[in-house]
């Protein structure tokens, strides 16, 4: 039983550094093919926004809100899906709800 507390002991501070790890790693998502760019962390925070010149010279706004709305979500599935892969390896494959 001792050893079974101090595997979970392990695990968790396993986990725990790996989300301060992925907190900081960064991932690039684009949109409009490459009209937009989004640089975020896999702890979903956005970085920056790069805009193409040319989408601003045609002027349809709601083209441009949609290309960084695509670009955002993206950015932010990449970086789940980076944080689900990462704890999935430190976790064995085990689905531990709440983690992430």
């Amino acid at each position: 039983m001792n050893e079974m507390i101090r595997q979970a002991q392990v695990m968790q501070r396993k986990i725990s550094k790996m989300q301060d790890e992925l907190k900081t790693r960064e991932i690039e998502a684009s949109s409009g093919g490459g009209m937009v760019t989004v640089r975020a962390t896999a702890g979903q925070e956005i970085l920056s926004v790069a805009i193409e010149p040319s989408v601003m010279e045609s002027g349809d706004v709601e083209m441009l809100q949609d290309l960084i709305m695509t670009a955002v979500n993206e950015a932010i599935k990449k970086g789940k899906d980076l944080m689900e892969e990462e704890m999935k390896s430190v976790t064995g494959g085990i689905n531990i709800p709440g983690l992430f």
